[in-house]
């Protein structure tokens, strides 16, 4: 099966050992959302975000309506994505988090052909009441500009 590589070097093992507690937790919501995806679970993911978080499934448009957002990891699902981070940055501050990690992915097209894709992923987190870290912004190509 699949998996997620979330501490893939050493450096990376030390950058999560640096991590104060609450950072582990905003992190863990990132890795619960795209293990949920590598495993097919839609209301994994779906359980990551606030309802009318913005994702931006291609760059520069957001989705806020959580039905298409359904919809379209239900799409990537079929694709069968397997992620992979370079390193990770969880800034917190109060019940603001923001996450930014280098990713890549291959999965396959419904034709067979190879898919890859990658960027840089921007995403900020709110603290709910209940302790839980969900994600309100979500953005994959948070380095778009940088090439345009």
């Amino acid at each position: 099966m699949a998996g997620v590589i979330f501490v893939a070097t050493a450096a990376q093992s030390e950058e999560r050992k640096r991590m104060t507690e609450e950072e582990k937790t905003v992190l863990a919501t990132v890795e619960n959302m795209t293990s949920s995806l590598e495993k097919g679970d839609v209301d994994g993911i779906m359980s990551t975000y606030r309802d009318g978080a913005a994702i931006m499934f291609e760059p520069g448009q957001a989705v806020t309506d959580s039905a298409i957002a359904r919809q379209i990891f239900s799409q990537m699902i079929a694709a069968k994505p397997e992620v992979t981070y370079n390193g990770h940055e969880v800034y917190v501050s109060g019940d603001t988090a923001v996450h930014i990690a280098p990713w890549s992915m291959v999965g396959t097209a419904p034709d067979g052909a190879k898919i890859e894709q990658g960027g840089l992923s921007v995403a900020v987190l709110r603290l709910k009441a209940d302790g839980n870290w969900k994600m309100v912004i979500d953005n994959p190509y948070g380095a778009r500009l940088l090439t345009e």
